[in-house]
């Protein structure tokens, strides 16, 4: 990643957590039908790694600096 600043690694995070609880709702609902419990164990085992890439992420981010703010280019003050 180039020029990575905080915001984008709070994305990273809310995105790998959407991920995480997407596949905790799916291995839910095949826990429900015994047809389809065999798919409730990988989907756990995904869905945790998602939530663990969730937390570097917000790690990361919790530890970048704020970005700074963008100085004028034409010479004027704001």
């Amino acid at each position: 990643m180039q020029n990575t600043t905080q915001d984008q690694y709070v994305r990273l995070a809310w995105n790998a957590t959407a991920r995480a609880e997407a596949l905790a709702r799916d291995a839910e609902r095949y826990a429900r039908d015994e047809d389809f419990r065999r798919k409730v164990e990988p989907l756990t085992a995904a869905g945790r790694l998602w939530a663990e890439v969730a937390q570097s992420y917000a790690a990361i981010a919790a530890v970048l600096p704020e970005p700074l703010p963008e100085l004028p280019t034409d010479g004027t003050v704001s």
